[in-house]
């Protein structure tokens, strides 16, 4: 009898160990409502960046040195905006040749690129080499290089085949980059992808006559490294530019707003994202600037994106109570709501809120689809100061 106590005892405390069937469907249920709210959160996210789906995840190269130059010189460390007026438009995608011919002929696909989007400036960069022969130095110190744009006879009047769209002079023993305006032709590939039938150039003597290959030569995308080969560049806009200006200096914060705020040199850590702002005695504290780090890595985007691994966007928080100091940026709307509220002169009337009265932009250097480099700005993406309003 006592044997059969203790079995009995055993299988209640067996089966009172088990996870209840009710708990198991409930947790499951939090795990998948988590997982929807994460999807539509990332999802959301997307379309900040103006994307419907994060770009495929390739083996990447190395983007253009161009590329990340131009990144440099437009942003900061932290991506934030150096001054909004020094890119044209807010988008910068780079392409490099698909034909990968030996010839001076260039075709780019321009797919990736969005009817919606205006072209503002079009460049083919092409890096010239050292000549190979050195005894025609006397005789030819410049040659002129002509860009033209390869056209379908059956569709236009010129029986030549080709647009002039670019020519100038250039030193025959030079070596680098040289750049080319070539918009007009990229404007009427957008139009009808028909179009793109490529680009030719041609080098001629100054008195016009073809010039030897060996003399001048331009580095291939079959025959040299990926950092010499033909790349087009093209400067557009997509219509998502911020209609608020920004001031040109967004590295000083602190000129920007006398409210207190955390000082961030670099990504916090999970515990200080998480503090209580508020003072000992349990008191709210002011309205302040706060960080608020965005880790690409953690959001699972750092195998497209090049720069940077994560930003600090910042957030608003603490009150504007009864009265609000100029220290506080308040608007004269926010100003009369404090005091309406101080005297409860109107039932509900809450006090004014803690928002960000300065947003900057960031910028932000990734892959697409293609697996050609973007450079692109967003607007309002950091807390440049905060008020009561």
């Amino acid at each position: 009898m006592l044997t059969l106590a203790l079995s009995f005892a055993a299988l209640v405390c067996t089966v009172a160990a088990r996870p209840s069937l009710n708990y198991l469907e409930s947790h499951f249920t939090a795990e998948n409502e988590s997982e929807e709210v994460r999807s539509a959160a990332i999802k959301r996210l997307l379309e900040v960046f103006g994307m419907e789906d994060p770009p495929a995840i390739h083996g990447h190269k190395q983007p253009p040195q161009y590329m990340l130059d131009l990144y440099n010189t437009v942003a900061d460390v932290d991506g934030v905006t150096k001054d909004p007026y020094l890119l044209e438009g807010n988008t910068v995608r780079s392409f490099f040749d698909r034909l990968r011919s030996e010839q001076v002929e260039f075709r780019f696909n321009l797919s990736t690129v969005a009817r919606t989007e205006k072209i503002l400036t079009a460049e083919l960069h092409l890096f010239k080499l050292r000549p190979q022969a050195t005894s025609t130095f006397n005789r030819h110190h410049f040659c002129q290089v002509s860009v033209y744009q390869v056209l379908d006879t059956s569709k236009s009047n010129n029986t030549l085949g080709k647009k002039l769209l670019s020519s100038r002079l250039i030193p025959v023993h030079s070596t680098g980059w040289e750049v080319f305006t070539i918009t007009q032709a990229v404007r009427s590939w957008m139009v009808d992808e028909g179009n793109n039938l490529g680009l030719h150039v041609v080098v001629q003597t100054l008195g016009g006559s073809r010039m030897d290959l060996k003399l001048i030569r331009f580095a291939s995308g079959r025959n040299h490294h990926q950092s010499k080969q033909p790349m087009l560049v093209l400067f557009t806009d997509d219509g998502r530019r911020s209609s608020a200006p920004e001031i040109t200096d967004p590295n000083d914060f602190a000129a920007t707003s006398s409210l207190p705020h955390a000082p961030m040199s670099g990504p916090p850590s999970r515990s200080a994202r998480s503090l209580d702002y508020s003072d000992e005695d349990g008191t709210s504290m002011p309205c302040q600037r706060l960080p608020l780090y965005v880790d690409f890595e953690e959001i699972g985007w750092s195998g497209w994106i090049v720069s940077p691994r994560g930003y600090n966007a910042y957030h608003c928080k603490g009150s504007c109570s009864f009265p609000l100091g100029q220290n506080m940026r308040p608007t004269n709307h926010a100003t009369v709501q404090s005091i309406i509220n101080a005297l409860k002169l109107i039932k509900g009337i809450e006090t004014p809120c803690c928002v960000p009265d300065k947003l900057f932009s960031i910028n932000l250097l990734y892959f697409d689809d293609d697996e050609n480099v973007v450079l692109k700005q967003y607007s309002d993406m950091v807390a440049g100061s905060c008020g009561c309003h």
